[in-house]
């Protein structure tokens, strides 16, 4: 937003004059809590809330973990699926991502790392937590709006710790001398629970991987206590929004393409080989060796593309070039169940495709698409799909594939605060 409230020429010259403006425009300002009361803010309680905003997804045993952005994590008894029932809460400023391995539950919490002991789900317990292993973490921003710097004018980092930006509007007077001249314009056998595609954490041995920005953060989770193991930069690493174990390998989703690493050594990931495609937001599962990307546009995506293509990965050294290209609406998470052979499709409602030996049949082989919600990320497990969306979490039978058949739903109130 841009006004000019008043204007005043001053002669300087035969060729030159100034123009003062005002300008107001908007900003996103941090707000700042020290860092005493953001580490002892974590509350679990066996009262549950309801749900404002959808984030990512984790199954384990029969529970779900949804993580609510910047708010924590709802705890679902989805033992049966068709009465799932919330028990509990745990409130955790600034959580994103959530992985579980034999009974312990992880979770970012803004800079920091924190695990519970889940052995009793309805009952978490917290264990621990890494301070600052994720040094360069903010919250997201939900709007274009640019953020005024967390930094002093020496370059130290102002006191406290970001847990939210507050849309402000302000205002700056700014002169400026123009010419005349120109016109003057404006697995493995650990217990473990099961993430949607949007998880930026991945499991694999005994590691968790967290993508941070740019930054790689590996931690040995042997002894359930979290220990770093690894941080910092790997080749062709930048923005990661996704990742995806497979066998030995990680695949990482970025705006850019796909890049692939090597866990044969968990804790020196070595580069295999990228595969570049127009910006775009894109999660991607992997199975069979073929590799199901999808590719959407949105504010804060960069374009106007959305597909689903799939890459054979075979080799994930040389993999190779899209092997099919389906438009989609805006597609977001997906998952595939191994057993039946089924993709499973967050785009324009729900879609559910019959997967064959020839991708180029994908599209041929459509089951179901299911409309009226916005779904986000979904996990298929033992015949049930969980399905989080912007106005609910919604659970499907697709025990006959060909009559996939919603079960149940748990509202998302949304929040317009």
């Amino acid at each position: 937003m841009k006004n000019i409230l008043f204007l005043a020429i001053i002669s300087l010259s035969a060729c030159t004059y100034s123009v003062r403006e005002t300008i107001e425009y908007q900003v996103n300002e941090p707000v700042f809590m020290s860092e005493s009361v953001f580490r002892n803010s974590v509350k679990v309680s066996k009262q549950p809330k309801q749900i404002n905003s959808h984030g990512k997804i984790c199954f384990y045993q029969g529970f779900l973990f949804i993580s609510e952005p910047e708010a924590g994590i709802h705890i679902i008894d989805n033992n049966n699926p068709a009465s799932p029932v919330s028990v509990g809460f745990i409130e955790l400023i600034g959580n994103a991502d959530i992985a579980v391995q034999d009974d312990r539950l992880y979770a970012d919490a803004l800079i920091d790392l924190v695990w519970f002991d889940i052995s009793n789900p309805t009952d978490p317990k917290l264990e621990g937590r890494l301070e600052n292993v994720f040094p360069e973490a903010l919250p997201p921003v939900n709007n274009n709006m640019g953020c005024e710097t967390i930094y002093n004018a020496d370059g130290s980092r102002k006191p406290g710790i970001v847990v939210r930006w507050k849309l402000k509007t302000k205002e700056i007077t700014a002169e400026t001398y123009v010419s005349q001249e120109y016109e003057v314009t404006n697995t493995t056998g650990y217990s473990r629970g099961i993430n949607g595609s949007m998880s930026k954490f991945a499991l694999y041995a005994d590691h968790l991987y967290a993508a941070s920005g740019s930054n790689m953060e590996i931690f040995d989770l042997k002894s359930g206590k979290p220990e770093k193991a690894f941080s910092g930069t790997l080749p062709y690493l930048y923005q990661v929004e996704t990742m995806f174990s497979y066998k030995d390998n990680l695949f990482l989703g970025m705006p850019s393409g796909m890049v692939i690493y090597s866990l044969k050594n968990p804790v020196k990931p070595k580069y295999c080989s990228i595969v570049l495609h127009i910006d775009g937001c894109d999660p991607v599962v992997v199975d069979n060796d073929l590799a199901y990307i999808t590719v959407r546009s949105g504010n804060l995506c960069g374009q106007d593309i959305n597909e689903l293509f799939i890459v054979d990965v075979t080799d994930v050294n040389k993999p190779s070039q899209p092997l099919v290209h389906y438009a989609m609406n805006n597609p977001k998470g997906l998952g595939i169940d191994s057993d039946r052979q089924i993709l499973f499709l967050c785009d324009d409602g729900l879609k559910a495709f019959r997967i064959t030996d020839d991708p180029q049949t994908l599209i041929a082989n459509k089951l179901t698409h299911l409309k009226g919600m916005d779904g986000y990320d979904l996990i298929p497990y033992n015949d049930i799909l969980m399905m989080i969306a912007d106005d609910g979490l919604y659970q499907y039978d697709y025990s006959d594939p060909e009559n996939i058949r919603q079960i149940s739903v748990i509202p998302v109130y949304q929040n317009n605060n």
